[in-house]
Formats: structure tokens, C-alpha cells, sequence
């Protein structure tokens, strides 16, 4: 069971930020095990547990990053990473990166959970705007859902040129994203301390379920460019 982070995650987090190298890692690697990525792996798996036991999401499963940096991208950054994170998701044969995904990060400055896609490739984008062209209304709901809470918020970067004019003033700021997420973040808080933290997760999961049911659907959409 979860019993919270520490100051000790706290004090890694900054620790092999200012001192990336493996001799140092090496000699603090208990820390990192005992402090850091077990209490992260427990979180992950509770409230994963706690969810499926909730809403049996088919395919869905639970991923928890290493701390190890690919070699082959490092670009003069060093070998290890200064956060984590953990992640809900259905393993395709496409790169994680391109689908819907549910995750929690903890880095030395914070932490933030939510929904959405760290890149999503341009079809799935045109599949999210016909649709939205095709049959606003279901879109139209959650973004209303949306509106009436202040926990997450729509992030992601637009695309330079517009990809047209959505079919209402309601759906302007999704439609011409390049990739999208709703995003709580937080600074670095009591909460982080407790197994409250779960509960804080699952709620916020909760209403983020029916976001992710439709983006996970737009897989099965035509391709627009083929219409």
C-alpha cells in the first residue's frame, strides 16, 4: 500500500539533478530504490488496481517509468532522469507517445496528473476534427463537463496555421490543437506525504474517463484524407 512520498524523495530528486553521473547514483541507488521508485510503483499499482476494480477498462494497463535515460538521446544531458512517472494506457504496436494516456509525474519542483497525448500523430488529430465537423454534440457535452470544474486544464500547443473554423465557439480551443492533455499541476505539497494522494488521483481519473473512452475511439474512425 502507498504511505506517501518523503523528504528523502524530495532530497534524491534534487540530488542526482545537480549531481547526473553514476558514481553518485551508484553510491545513493538505495535512496532511489527505497524513497523514490518503490513508493512510485505502490501508488501506480493501487490506484491502477483501484480503477479497474471500478470501471474494468478493457486493454488498460499500468506503466511505471525507469529512471534511466535512452543513450542514444541523451544530447549532452546525463544518463539518469530527475523525475518519474507512471502511467495508464493500452499497449498498441504504436509508440506510446501517439495515444490517450493517463499519468502522474513527480519531479523536483512538483508533480501533475491528467489525460491526454504526449505527441498525437496528425491523423488521429483530423479524425478528432471530422468528427467534431461530422457530430459535435458528444464533444460538446464533456467540454461543458469541462467547464464546470477547476482541476484540469486544456494544455497543447496549436498548429500554425488553422485547420479550419470549428463547427461551434464552444469547441475553438480544441480544434485546431496539434496534441492535446488535461492537466492538474501541482507545487510540491502535503498531499504528496499522504496515501490521500490515491484518492486525489482516482477522483480526478474518474472524471477523466469519459475523455479518454472518446479519444481512445477515434482509432476506429475513417480517415478523413481518404473521404
Amino acid at each position: 500500500m502507498f504511505q506517501g512520498f518523503s523528504d528523502a524523495t524530495i532530497d534524491f530528486m534534487w540530488g542526482i539533478r545537480f549531481n547526473n553521473e553514476r558514481p553518485w547514483f551508484q553510491a545513493h541507488k538505495e535512496e532511489y530504490l527505497t524513497h523514490f521508485y518503490q513508493p512510485m510503483k505502490a501508488l501506480a499499482q493501487e490506484v491502477y488496481d483501484a480503477f479497474q476494480d471500478r470501471h474494468q477498462v478493457p486493454g488498460l494497463c499500468c506503466k511505471v517509468s525507469r529512471i534511466y535515460r535512452d543513450a542514444r538521446r541523451l544530447h549532452g544531458r546525463g544518463p539518469y532522469k530527475d523525475h518519474l512517472w507512471w502511467s495508464m494506457e493500452r499497449p498498441t504496436e504504436d509508440a506510446f507517445s501517439t495515444r490517450p494516456v493517463f499519468w502522474f509525474e513527480l519531479e523536483p519542483e512538483g508533480w501533475s496528473y491528467g489525460l491526454g497525448y504526449y505527441s498525437a500523430t496528425p491523423l488521429t488529430m483530423a479524425k478528432f476534427r471530422a468528427r467534431l465537423d461530422r457530430d459535435p454534440a458528444p464533444f460538446e457535452r464533456l467540454v461543458r463537463s469541462l467547464d464546470r470544474q477547476a482541476v484540469f486544464q486544456l494544455t497543447g500547443v496549436d498548429y500554425k496555421r488553422p485547420k479550419g473554423a470549428p463547427p461551434s465557439p464552444l469547441l475553438a480551443p480544441w480544434y485546431n490543437k496539434k496534441s492535446l492533455a488535461l492537466e492538474c499541476d501541482h507545487k510540491l505539497d502535503d498531499l504528496l506525504y499522504s496515501h490521500d494522494l490515491v484518492d486525489t488521483l482516482l477522483e480526478g481519473y474518474d472524471f477523466l474517463l469519459p475523455f479518454y473512452t472518446y479519444f481512445s475511439s477515434l482509432d476506429g474512425d475513417p480517415d478523413p484524407r481518404e473521404g
